[in-house]
This record gives C-alpha cells, sequence and structure tokens, in this order.
C-alpha cells in the first residue's frame, strides 16, 4: 500500500472511532507502511501516537462552551416575588414628642414570602369521538374510558396527597376527570371555562394544515388568563407543599410548560402529548420551575397508546 493511500485510510477513520484509528495505525506500522517511501525517520515521525492525536478535534472551551442565547430567568415571572411587593426601605414614623423611628421591612417581606411548593399535574384528555359535531358528543371512546383508567391508577400510585382536582369544562375533559376520580377518593372536582380548548398563540414555525386565524386573540387572552390563574408561586399562608391536578387539553398544556419555563411561547406546537398523559411542573418557593415530566404516558400498556 502506498504512502498516499494509507494516510487517506487514517483520514477517513479520524472522523469515527479513535480506537479504530488507533488500531489502524498500529496495523500499518507492523506492516511497515509508514516507512514504505519514507524510511525509518518516517516511521518514527508518523508513531501511532502521533496518528492518535491527530484524529482528536482540537479543543478549546470557547469552542466547547455552550453561550446563553435567552434572557435572565425573570423571578417575579408570577407577580408574586415577595422582594417585589415592598419597596425595599424603612419606613420612618414621626411624632410630636419622639425621634423619628426606623421599622425594618424585613419583617414584612418575611410574613409575605411563601414557604411552600406547589406541584401541578397535568392531565391531557382521554381519546375521544372525533366524528362529533357538537361539544357533548364529543365523549370518550372505550379506548379513551380505559386510558383515564390508567391514568387514575397511575394517580394513586404515586401516593400523592391531592388537594384538588380541575378540569376544563368541555366533555372529554370533564368524563376524564370523573373517571380519574374514582380512583381519588375525596379529592374535590372543579370545572373551569378558562381550561376550555383553544389556539393560545400563533405558532413558530407556522403550520399549514391548521389555521385558526382570528380565534388566536380571543383563545389566547382565555388561555394566558387560566395560566396566570393556576401556574404561580404559593400563597404565603399556604404551610405544606401542595398537589393539584387539572385535567385539560394539549394546546393548554403545552402553553403553560413554555410560559412556566420561560421558553418562547410561540413554540408550543413544537411538543408532543399522548392521551391520558401526565405532565408535572414544580413551582418553589422562590419562584424557581421545573418541569418533573413532560407528557408521561409509560404507565400505559403500548397498545393503548393514542395522540388524537
Amino acid at each position: 500500500m502506498s504512502y498516499r493511500k494509507t494516510l487517506k485510510l487514517i483520514c477517513g477513520f479520524a472522523g469515527g472511532s479513535a480506537v479504530l484509528v488507533f488500531a489502524a495505525a498500529a496495523a500499518a506500522d507492523s506492516r511497515g507502511y509508514f516507512g514504505e517511501q519514507r524510511g525509518g525517520e518516517a516511521a518514527g515521525r508518523w508513531s501511532r501516537l502521533t496518528v492518535l492525536r491527530a484524529a482528536q478535534p482540537a479543543w478549546t472551551p470557547a469552542s466547547h462552551t455552550p453561550a446563553p442565547t435567552g434572557h435572565a430567568w425573570d423571578f417575579n415571572w408570577d407577580k408574586r416575588d415577595p422582594s417585589a411587593l415592598t419597596n425595599g426601605k424603612k419606613k420612618t414614623m414621626t411624632t410630636t414628642t419622639t425621634a423619628p423611628a426606623t421599622e425594618d421591612p424585613s419583617s414584612e417581606q418575611d410574613n409575605s414570602k411563601p414557604k411552600a411548593t406547589r406541584n401541578i399535574l397535568l392531565i391531557r384528555h382521554s381519546q375521544y369521538n372525533l366524528s362529533g359535531t357538537i361539544d357533548k358528543e364529543r365523549i370518550l371512546t372505550p379506548l379513551g374510558r380505559e386510558q383515564a383508567e390508567f391514568t387514575g391508577q397511575r394517580l394513586a400510585a404515586l401516593g400523592l396527597k391531592y388537594d384538588v382536582m380541575i378540569h376544563s369544562s368541555m366533555a372529554r375533559a370533564t368524563e376524564t376527570a370523573n373517571i380519574i376520580s374514582k380512583h381519588l377518593s375525596g379529592v374535590e372536582l372543579v370545572s373551569c371555562d378558562l381550561l376550555r380548548e383553544g389556539a393560545p398563540i400563533e405558532p413558530v414555525p407556522p403550520v399549514t394544515h391548521w389555521k385558526p386565524d382570528a380565534v388566536y386573540h380571543e383563545d389566547g387572552a382565555r388561555i394566558e388568563a387560566a395560566f396566570r390563574r393556576y401556574i404561580h408561586r404559593a400563597d404565603p399562608k399556604q404551610k405544606e407543599d401542595s398537589y393539584e391536578i387539572i385535567v385539560c387539553h394539549a394546546n393548554v398544556i403545552r402553553y403553560f410548560v413554555c410560559r412556566a419555563l420561560q421558553f418562547p411561547p410561540e413554540g408550543w406546537l413544537r411538543m408532543g402529548l399522548n392521551n391520558g398523559s401526565i405532565t408535572w411542573l414544580t413551582i418553589r418557593p422562590s419562584g424557581r420551575v421545573a418541569l418533573r415530566t413532560l407528557g408521561d404516558a409509560g404507565f400505559m400498556p403500548p397498545d393503548k397508546l393514542t395522540r388524537t
């Protein structure tokens, strides 16, 4: 094999595993390929170590460290940051008989500081009758009722103390919540029109097969209102961590996730959710938000999974 062919062989391997490169270099060296046209001096210059080093891309911190592309985290995203609720200045009180007294506002801020963590489990409704022309006809299919049973069993198996189950007033979400509630004895059911399905914001990139056009303006305001009502840090009076279930729709859940994580909300359509899946948001007293699960449906058998 000529020196040029050997070099091409080694360069071809360089884009793959370094182990393969080392092996190829060892074989070539043992057969004298490196010294075939350059003699003993070339063999020393083209050692296996040199070939291995050549196969590795140059590493510098600048080329491998991701750079932030977005804005800094807004700790007052829900307008409930205690530091934003006070002016941060000492209050003064004056009387005609005493010198001005100062009051440290830190005690007021401590009293308004949340202490509990909110856990919000967002459930997408189960499979429903797509041929229904009005909402009351869009009830769950037999498979959809099975899916709701699986979701209820999963929520019960988690062993959490649920405080409330809020659901969209649409038929498919209401029926899903009712089936789930059979597995969660004593959990209050609350219906809410704000959680109804809709188009929260025009998606980016745009889609050609789904154009709600003017409804973005109307639906977007309603779904944003639902987000502000339900997705926020705990009230300062709340002493213990809470677990709340919201049964609603894919578009609403995806928009909530983008908003809560301070991702661009127009990216909501880039995610997919299975019917009956569980999305779990955790909101800390500090205002930090974590996504524990997104569209978890692993508790269902594979043949029961749908995304309609």
